[in-house]
């Protein structure tokens, strides 16, 4: 077991912070303050912050905070920097990090039997799973991203050494070992129903043990998609769900070609939410990632059982799966957040999910109406509070309020200095002028950001990355 993390400090954040009141409003605050406590958690929001303290450390300010305060330590924002929630990435597959980009011109199923299933049957060794996991975790990270639900393999080893590396570098996840006994490779598939479910609970323990109170990592119930499990598996693993109260992920309605197997393979389903409500696994704790081709019937039986649908625009494009309409889900009063579906997606990066969320909804939008557009700040909801939503954690995380945790990051924006604009420097590609209002960055830095931007991140107060260039200031 890793050892616990050394104790934190009391700190006040000062400085620009921005994050989603509600799905089409951000909160944006020029200059203020968020304090937060030695367990992580916001304690007060001031928003009346003086931009010139009354001395270096802020002494005098601190002391009408309250006594508690006097000692906190201070990290004041530089010019063209905000804090922003962290990122919740609702669907990414840990393993496939080793293929993302990788996909030639594939669809769904022979991109499975090229590129995937060999590479996820590679972490029989652990070896490989280190590797691979160590750096899936730390790039992550990197891009801001805070939470994650990863999908792992079947090896029960390598699944709980993800869940190992996720509390040891402090990034909050949930961790499934991957359920499969049919349709797949003989060399990569569970051996039995009773193999898949003893090899599923062996993880759940695990991963309890390892955090009893579900802090940062919680285990994750975890059926490929329904082509890949036999009814009985199907069903067994729906009592697992029921038994254990673990959260449930899986794949659904990604294809059309998919969409046509699973009509084949269960006829006596009126369709593939169908099959797995059959099963007990369309639930409030259940993740539903793709969701493109959704019917009427289906999104209506969703949002009856409350299960949540992780939209993965990156990958629905390049795997040529289609268009998820979100609006419509949004209307169907499903709750929806962002996966970047890493390796169908090229990205591990949530904002560059963000960014393609609006690119596939205003493709949408050229044959069905404008209607169907996202914008800025629906994406940044998506996420972010709609992130949190789909994992149930939106009283903990995705918004800064009250109570809540401190899951945050530090993003930073280059600006373009008078004599200097012909400098390229180490901020990133996101060139602020000095004449942008705070959306209108905001704005920029979704459409042009990445992880360069990513200055400083925070799980739970913890620092878990920060860039090179801001050693002085952890």
């Amino acid at each position: 077991m890793p050892p616990p993390p050394p104790p934190l400090q009391q700190t006040i954040y000062v400085g620009p912070f921005v994050f989603s009141k509600a799905p089409t409003e951000l909160d944006i605050c020029p200059y203020g303050a968020i304090g937060v406590t030695t367990t992580g958690t916001i304690s007060f929001i001031d928003r009346d912050v003086p931009a010139e303290l009354n001395n270096a450390d802020g002494t005098r300010w601190k002391a009408e905070k309250g006594t508690e305060w006097e000692d906190a330590r201070m990290l004041v924002a530089e010019e063209a920097e905000f804090f922003f929630p962290g990122f919740v990435d609702t669907h990414i597959h840990a393993s496939q990090y080793p293929n993302a980009g990788i996909f030639g011109k594939s669809t769904l199923m022979d991109w499975l039997d090229t590129y995937t299933f060999p590479l996820e049957a590679s972490f029989a060794d652990l070896a490989t799973a280190r590797r691979v996991y160590a750096r899936v975790v730390a790039r992550t990270l990197a891009h801001g991203t805070t939470t994650a639900a990863y999908h792992a393999t079947i090896h029960v080893a390598a699944t709980n050494l993800l869940a190992d590396i996720c509390v040891e570098r402090g990034q909050r996840a949930l961790v499934g070992r991957v359920c499969m006994d049919t349709l797949s490779p003989e060399y990569y598939r569970d051996e039995s129903v009773e193999a898949a479910v003893r090899d599923s609970r062996a993880c759940i323990a695990h991963v309890r043990q390892l955090d009893p109170r579900g802090e940062l990592v919680t285990p994750v119930i975890t059926p490929r998609f329904a082509p890949s499990c036999t009814t009985p598996c199907l069903r067994a693993l729906g009592e697992l769900h029921r038994e254990t109260g673990a959260w449930c992920q899986t794949h659904m309605s990604e294809n059309v070609g998919e969409i046509a197997m699973v009509r084949e393979l269960f006829p006596d389903s009126a369709d593939y939410a169908s099959v797995y409500d059959e099963a007990g696994l369309l639930t409030p704790k259940t993740i539903l990632a793709h969701a493109v081709h959704l019917s009427e019937a289906e999104r209506k039986l969703v949002e009856r059982r409350k299960a949540k649908v992780s939209h993965c625009p990156a990958s629905n494009t390049a795997l040529t799966s289609g268009c998820a309409r979100v609006r419509e889900l949004w209307d169907a009063g499903i709750t929806v957040g962002l996966g970047t579906d890493v390796s169908g997606g090229y990205s591990a990066s949530v904002l560059e999910a963000a960014r393609q969320a609006i690119m596939v909804s205003r493709h949408v939008a050229m044959t069905e109406g404008d209607g169907a557009k996202l914008s800025t700040e629906e994406v940044l909801y998506l996420a972010t509070r709609g992130g949190a939503k789909v994992v149930g954690l939106e009283d903990k995380i995705g918004a800064f309020e009250v109570g809540m945790q401190w899951d945050a990051q530090l993003v930073g924006l280059g600006e373009v200095a008078k004599g200097e604009e012909g400098k390229i420097g180490e901020s990133g590609p996101v060139d602020v002028f000095g004449w942008e209002q705070w959306e209108e960055r905001v704005a920029k830095w979704l459409y042009n950001g990445d992880d360069r931007n990513t200055k400083t991140v925070w799980v739970k107060g913890r620092l878990v990355h920060y860039r090179p260039e801001m050693e002085r200031r952890n």
